[in-house]
């Protein structure tokens, strides 16, 4: 039987990347057919191959935003670097680059100038603060953007602001850069014409701290930092149990209120209780409210109170580490972890998060710097002259 064909077949990225923002953005391409030319540095490469080199001597990061890519190592400020520029973009359905403030734009790589000699060409400045403004020049890193765009004020306990634990200022970003290609290919479908377009740190993170900003806005006053629970919904957060165990659970709204209150609290008439009749009375009133309901959780085993809460169709979950992640149900029913080659070696890997019924993501190996340079210089006709 054969496979149905994957979405993104017969589309060429060309990505001039490094870090996690953009070749996040361009894996995510290659999971569904694309083929991605990743271009890097002679020699070591995307600088993110050396954050660590936990698995199996590579690193955990450039494992996670570099499978099934072609690495090609070339100079691009060099002539031969250029020359072989000259002869892939051409070709290329989708330009990617996340450069230096203005280092494309000097070498003639920026989207803007791109898309007036290939008006069919799909590309993209990555950046940390977009163009424009004062600080766009300005180098930028995920933590950085996380203090400029006042994510660390939010994240957190009341004594000490913390950064994320992962990288969401490059995540958010890579999506977005995902997004914006996958509608400009849309709209060349319709319109045979490329776009150039932009998308920065700073940009996305903004978006993921609308609610945050809203709220001060309109409050007047900003969010509290509120470590583990929810700042503006209650009861939502951890709750210690008779076992000592620590359960987490969220109310969304009053028909969930009225059903914890009885088939949790097994207390009816607390839903009318005039301190947590409503949300706001509830956040007004929540250390009260969070006593009385680890009053009563004492009474029970975390198990036990996690049974109640799913019987009372009550959002609730387990504070798991990395390892028992690593060793979901979900993850390893459902058969969402792979194994991938690499240079160094088989390496765990998950499927992308969205499932197509019928179609396998492409799950190939991560290369090596410049592993695919000499096959790709001889598809542009450039062997010989590389090698001179």
């Amino acid at each position: 039987m054969t496979s149905p064909p994957l979405p993104l077949s017969g589309i060429t990225v060309v990505s001039i990347e490094q870090a996690i923002a953009a070749p996040l953005a361009s894996r995510h391409l290659a999971d569904w057919g694309a083929r991605v030319i990743k271009i890097e540095r002679p020699g070591k490469g995307d600088f993110c191959r050396d954050y660590d080199y936990v698995m199996n001597g590579m690193s955990s990061q450039f494992v996670w935003t570099n499978r099934s890519k072609e690495s090609l190592a070339i100079d691009i400020k060099s002539d031969d670097g250029k020359r072989v520029l000259d002869a892939l973009l051409p070709r290329a359905d989708v330009f990617v680059q996340n450069l230096a403030p203005g280092a494309a734009a000097r070498l003639g790589l920026d989207a803007a100038t791109l898309l007036k000699r290939f008006p069919r060409l799909i590309a993209c400045d990555v950046s940390g603060y977009g163009s424009g403004g004062p600080y766009s020049r300005k180098k930028a890193y995920d933590l950085l953007v996380q203090c400029e765009a006042g994510f660390l004020s939010v994240n957190g306990t009341d004594e000490q602001p913390a950064k994320c634990g992962i990288a969401v200022a490059d995540i958010a970003t890579g999506m977005y850069v995902l997004n914006g290609v996958l509608m400009a290919l849309f709209h060349r479908e319709r319109t045979g014409k490329g776009t150039a377009f932009e998308v920065s740190l700073f940009d996305s993170l903004t978006e993921w701290m609308s609610y945050p900003a809203y709220y001060a806005d309109g409050a007047g006053k900003p969010l509290r930092r509120t470590g583990t629970r929810h700042a503006t919904i209650a009861p939502y957060g951890p709750f210690k149990t008779g076992d000592g165990r620590v359960v987490f659970f969220g109310v969304q709204n009053e028909r969930e209120w009225i059903a914890f209150c009885a088939r949790v609290m097994n207390d009816a008439a607390l839903a009318d209780d005039p301190r947590f009749r409503t949300n706001p009375l509830r956040m007004q009133n929540r250390d009260a409210l969070e006593a009385l309901i680890e009053t009563h959780f004492a009474n029970f085993s975390g198990e036990q109170v996690l049974q109640r809460l799913d019987d009372a169709a009550i959002a609730n979950a387990t504070m798991n580490d990395v390892q028992a992640f690593l060793q979901h149900p979900q993850l390893r029913v459902r058969d969402r972890v792979r194994s991938i080659g690499s240079p160094n070696g088989p390496l765990t890997s998950f499927l992308p998060a969205i499932t197509i019924p019928g179609v396998s993501p492409v799950m190939k190996e991560v290369p090596a710097t410049g592993a695919h340079t000499d096959a790709i210089l001889s598809e542009l006709g450039l062997a010989m002259e590389a090698r001179s």
